[in-house]
């Protein structure tokens, strides 16, 4: 005898009507399409939409919020080890988000290049996991000298070395090894930040003071780095 298992499990209506939203912006293009096209697409009321998604933009980012909510238990839960490398696997469960739908990666990156909106929309989700970043960084390093600083300065260096590997892999279509382009990128985070931040700088005197000359435009955890050098230089001065 065939064993009767029941009618399929249905999907949960927010990734009903997820899809049902991203194949009409990939149809039709995302500004004409209306909440109207994707409720009756889906088969659901405006109310149905709205209780899932506060805006279109949003059903551009279903997996957002779930894998902000997956960094913060994942930091929450880190140990007492290098917080620099906690925050650099904390960033590779965004990759995974990723790399677990590819072809939906790759069209979705496509979409927000040409729709305004929905970049300015994604910078405002990246923030978010640079804040949430940075939060922990911070609360690791509390009394630190220049503790939310560093904080904010090394979470910002992760965000832009992950997103520089993501993208090259979005730009190749979703081809190769994700994580392998994302590694590359985080082990210059490692390799700058990843044993000197675990060790506070020791506070100067009162009258020492140091001149530092930094070209213009230099980003801001070059400028950091360049006056924990000039400190850690002047300390081995000073106990010679």
């Amino acid at each position: 005898m065939t064993e009767d298992r029941g009618p399929a499990k249905k999907p949960p209506m927010r990734d009903v009507l997820a899809e049902a939203a991203f194949a009409l912006f990939m149809e039709r293009g995302f500004e004409r399409t209306t909440v109207d096209d994707i409720v009756a697409s889906a088969g659901v009321g405006r109310r149905s939409f709205f209780r899932y998604f506060p805006s279109k933009e949003d059903a551009v980012f279903p997996d957002h919020e779930r894998c902000l909510a997956d960094m913060t238990a994942f930091l929450e839960a880190a140990g007492e080890g290098d917080p620099v490398e906690a925050v650099c696997d904390a960033a590779r469960l965004v990759l995974r988000m990723y790399a677990e739908k590819p072809e939906f990666s790759v069209q979705r990156y496509g979409l927000t290049r040409e729709v305004p909106g929905l970049r300015t929309y994604e910078l405002s989700v990246v923030r978010r996991y640079e804040r949430t970043m940075a939060g922990y960084l911070e609360r690791r390093w509390a009394g630190a000298p220049d503790a939310a600083l560093r904080a904010e300065v090394i979470a910002a260096s992760v965000v832009a070395a992950h997103n520089n590997g993501l993208r090259s892999w979005l730009r190749s279509g979703g081809r190769g090894d994700a994580g392998a382009e994302v590694d590359r990128a985080l082990e210059l985070v490692r390799a700058v930040w990843g044993s000197a931040a675990e060790r506070p700088p020791a506070p100067a005197a009162e009258d020492e003071v140091i001149v530092m000359i930094a070209p213009k435009g230099a980003p801001m955890w070059r400028v950091v780095q360049r006056v924990e050098a000039a400190l850690d230089e002047e300390r081995g001065t000073t106990e010679r």
